[in-house]
């Protein structure tokens, strides 16, 4: 019975959509009031009801219920209540179900939050929002129905659970990513509202900023997650493989970055207004292209969900809908959304310029590599492979760029700055970023073993430098030296500055661990030893161990540095009792100047098994970094400047021309 009610509060959702999708846009039109009311209590209701279909498809997890098709392929009794409960989103009908949740849950908040919203404003925003939630709870109710049975005999035992994904990471990288993900469809329902309506001013930039700001903290959060999870889980050390899904998580952060700068300037000087709105659509479509690339079966991917071309169809048609109409109607509604305002060559407005062309310049290179072998492929043009050596070779040099650029983020002013002031304010810190990128690696080399004098590690350690010792510089000349006058900076300059800093370290993270990083492949019996890295890694022995729902072989490997003991290490390697699946499990002693990295291979013979060492200097300052991104967004999306909000003048819901402050 659990099963049928998650099913019909899924229909009820529907309906729900439907009604909120077509009622607030006509009343907006014709000015009665109360129809436009009608979006709040949609999104309300709405979300209440999806929540209860979810409630039923987790406790039908949580009872073992092998009756219902996508429990039965993805649990068993022997999995442990955490996964089971993670399990709901683990696969391609929860995962949706998931979706559609977290976007019922924007809109609500939408809904709760637009109290100082013109109405006609509010009701096309929900009006939006809930046309893209009826399109998702179509797909999932005609294509991708969690509520399936089994019948009329269902299986005594479920199936399992992808092993990989039986793991902590599943419980938080997946609702962090799509908060992300799904955050971005309320600026892009704001621009669809802007666009019908024809009025574009700083309030709208205002009032949807938060929004842009928290939906890119969430998505912040879960790639680093997602980059954290792969990094201990898949048992080799890497952190990022330029893998197609990858990527289309990755679009819509540069995409969602390049708008969260592009607003400042349209709600500060009301430039870059057409933009705005481009980059507002733009990032929701990459969203949307995310799940038809997830989706679709057009890829092959350990991120992949499905390979049904039906589902595949839907999602394609869905997405041309969405993306084509919103494009349509930016074509002829953006031309008329240009600023007048002028602006030098020297300004903050030029750096958010070139800010932007960095960033969009970052995303094209990315959907270029990632869709074009899959439009070869349609072609028939032959099989075509783009890897790590051509997002590397293009993304490396635009992504230096930017760091110069946020050098002189803070120092910038609207409208003009001198250029001499810039210059001045500049020497001091590229001085001390000189000397200091040069001196560091060989102080690096004698004191933490690394093997040579490496030039990109000065490259990237003059970049890092820079960002920091300007950022630092500007907030000394802010703050003019005291500490009181700290508790008077705004928090969208608190985010800047961590955001720019946080970028730095993620910066220093990738360069280091990538230009120092050391491993060693071997064959190992018990009490062989080996050196890596300053470190000497000796393998005592294996022994069997039995977990919830596998069987282990754990290795015991010891580390000293000279003669002092540094850890005992216990790699893993797991048979899982359902599926007869096996995997690595690596063991990792982390500390923020170095990872030593532990994994364990096959078995060889004579006791003796394949182990993998690696030390990878400063690796966790990548997450620290994205951390303290996220901070930076959320400390911005958190000013209390956006909750002072006041109309100019009262607003005639039946006009098109809105007037705000």
């Amino acid at each position: 019975m659990t099963v049928e009610l998650g099913h019909i509060a899924l229909i009820f959702a529907l309906c729900l959509a439907v009604i909120q999708a077509i009622v607030p846009m006509i009343g907006s039109f014709s000015g009665h009031t109360n129809w436009m009311r009608v979006g709040h209590s949609m999104a309300a209701g709405q979300f209440v009801f999806v929540a209860l279909s979810f409630a039923c498809l987790t406790t039908a997890f949580i009872q073992d219920d092998f009756s219902v098709a996508y429990v039965a392929n993805n649990s068993n009794t022997l999995l442990p209540l955490q996964f089971k409960i993670s399990a709901v989103w683990g696969a391609h009908e929860g995962s949706l179900l998931l979706w559609a949740l977290i976007l019922s849950g924007w809109s609500s908040a939408v809904a709760l939050c637009s109290g100082k919203l013109p109405l006609v404003l509010s009701a096309r925003v929900l009006s939006v929002l809930g046309a893209i939630s009826v399109g998702f709870a179509l797909f999932l109710l005609l294509t991708s129905n969690p509520f399936e049975r089994i019948l009329p005999i269902p299986p005594v035992e479920g199936g399992d659970l992808n092993p990989l994904l039986q793991d902590f990471g599943l419980i938080v990288h997946p609702p962090m990513l799509y908060m992300g993900y799904v955050g971005f469809s309320v600026p892009f329902a704001f621009a669809i509202a802007a666009l019908i309506g024809g009025q574009f001013d700083s309030a709208w930039a205002r009032w949807s900023r938060p929004w842009i700001n928290v939906a890119w903290v969430f998505l912040t959060i879960g790639i680093s997650l997602g980059s954290w999870w792969a990094y201990y889980e898949l048992g080799w050390g890497g952190w990022w493989f330029w893998d197609p899904v990858e990527n289309a998580s990755f679009m819509p952060w540069l995409a969602g970055t390049a708008l969260m700068h592009s607003i400042s300037a349209t709600e500060k000087r009301g430039v870059f207004r057409s933009w705005t709105l481009l980059l507002a659509i733009l990032t929701f479509s990459l969203s949307l292209l995310g799940t038809f690339l997830v989706r679709s079966g057009v890829l092959t991917s350990v991120h992949a969900f499905a390979s049904d071309p039906e589902r595949g169809i839907f999602i394609l048609i869905f997405l041309s809908i969405v993306v084509g109409g919103s494009l349509l109607l930016f074509a002829l509604r953006g031309p008329t959304m240009r600023s007048a305002t002028s602006y030098s060559g020297w300004s903050r407005e030029t750096m958010l310029l070139i800010n932007n062309v960095f960033l969009v310049s970052s995303m094209a290179m990315i959907l270029i590599g990632t869709l074009y072998p899959l439009l070869a492929d349609v072609l028939d043009m032959g099989k075509i492979s783009v890897g790590p050596p051509y997002f590397n070779f293009f993304f490396v040099p635009l992504m230096s760029g930017l760091m110069v650029c946020l050098g002189f983020a803070g120092f910038t002013r609207w409208k003009s700055t001198e250029g001499r002031f810039l210059l001045r304010k500049g020497l001091v810190p590229s001085i001390v970023s000189l000397i200091m990128a040069l001196t560091l690696p060989m102080v690096m080399v004698e004191k933490l073993s690394w093997s040579t004098y490496s030039l990109t590690a000065v490259v990237i350690l003059l970049l890092v430098f820079w960002v920091v010792t300007m950022s630092l510089e500007d907030l000394w000349l802010k703050s003019r030296g005291k500490l009181s006058s700290l508790s008077g900076l705004s928090g969208s300059y608190w985010g800047m500055l961590i955001a720019h800093i946080g970028l730095a370290v993620c910066a220093l993270g990738v360069g280091l661990s990538t230009a120092y990083d050391v491993q060693k492949d071997l064959r190992m019996a018990p009490g062989d030893s080996t050196d890596l890295g300053g470190y000497q890694f000796q393998f005592i022995d294996v022994e069997r161990v039995e977990g919830p729902n596998f069987i282990a072989y754990r290795g015991n490997v010891e580390v000293r540095s000279g003669d002092v003991f540094v850890v005992s290490l216990s790699p893993e390697k797991r048979s899982y009792k359902s599926g007869g699946q096996v995997m690595t499990e690596a063991d990792i002693d982390g500390q923020l100047n170095r990872d030593l990295y532990v994994s364990l291979g096959e078995p060889l013979g004579d006791q003796a098994w394949a182990i993998r060492f690696q030390v990878k200097p400063f690796v966790r300052c990548i997450w620290l970094g994205g951390l303290l991104i996220g901070l930076g967004g959320l400390l911005a999306a958190l000013d209390k400047r956006y909750r002072r909000r006041r109309l100019k003048k009262s607003v005639n819901v039946k006009s098109e021309g809105l007037a705000f402050e």
